[in-house]
């Protein structure tokens, strides 16, 4: 059984307490957001943390805070920023020649107050996350080649479905609401099938956030008591596919 050794860590430029890392790579690189006092604004900011250094990631477009939540093997930084227009997702590519590297992301769907949220980026560069409509309700999106494609499981009858997550295989994770509370939901790209990830333990809902090229999910469960217990270590874990 593997040994997990637990590392504290928090950006110096944030309030004690506050310090959230929401994204990992291969290369050990985390992003995160903080409540801190960067640059001289006091607020919500984004954070890189590779060897030992913290990096703000702060869209120059932001007025209301950045949060950081993905980050590839390359280095692109995924996440959304909020100013007085709304909330917009934004994509920090330190590869590209375009200075600063920030580009915003709007789902031209998005026409809700939440706007445009980018929470996972794989190592092609395709982004999911999620946008609001005007009727208040929220869909996941995939932004593969410059094209938005809304995801909502089929099962959401109406509800709401939140991508969280991409892998280098496509394969996408999040979850969706219907009658029957919060699910967890697979959408496999090669046949355009959504499945349904259910905790057993959760009575009040399953969230997953991250897929690993194994397939391999994390994210966490509400139980009847609605208390939220942390990393279902591997909320579902199909076998490898035989070539």
């Amino acid at each position: 059984m593997p040994v997990y050794v637990f590392n504290t860590f928090n950006d110096p430029s944030a309030f004690a307490g506050t310090t959230d890392a929401a994204g990992v790579n291969d290369k050990d690189q985390i992003v995160g957001f903080v409540q801190g006092f960067v640059n001289g604004v006091s607020g919500v900011h984004g954070f890189l943390l590779s060897e030992g250094a913290y990096t703000s990631i702060d869209d120059p477009s932001a007025t209301l805070g950045t949060e950081a939540f993905g980050i590839n093997n390359s280095g692109q930084i995924v996440g959304a920023y909020a100013n007085a227009s709304g909330t917009h997702g934004f994509l920090y590519d330190p590869t590209s020649n375009m200075f600063p590297p920030y580009f915003t992301l709007n789902d031209p769907l998005a026409t809700g107050p939440e706007g445009t949220t980018a929470s996972g980026i794989n190592a092609s560069g395709e982004i999911v996350g999620y946008y609001q409509d005007a009727s208040l309700r929220h869909h996941g999106f995939l932004l593969s080649g410059g094209a938005y494609t809304t995801l909502d499981d089929p099962s959401a009858a109406g509800g709401d479905t939140f991508a969280e997550g991409i892998n280098s295989s496509g394969q996408i994770v999040g979850s969706y609401s219907n009658a029957t509370g919060i699910h967890g939901f697979v959408y496999n790209p090669s046949n355009g099938s959504y499945t349904t990830v259910d905790d057993p333990l959760a009575g009040g809902g399953t969230l997953p956030f991250g897929i690993n090229d194994l397939g391999q999910i994390v994210g966490f469960f509400i139980n009847a008591s609605a208390l939220m217990r942390s990393s279902i270590a591997v909320a579902h874990s199909p076998p490898p596919t035989t070539p």
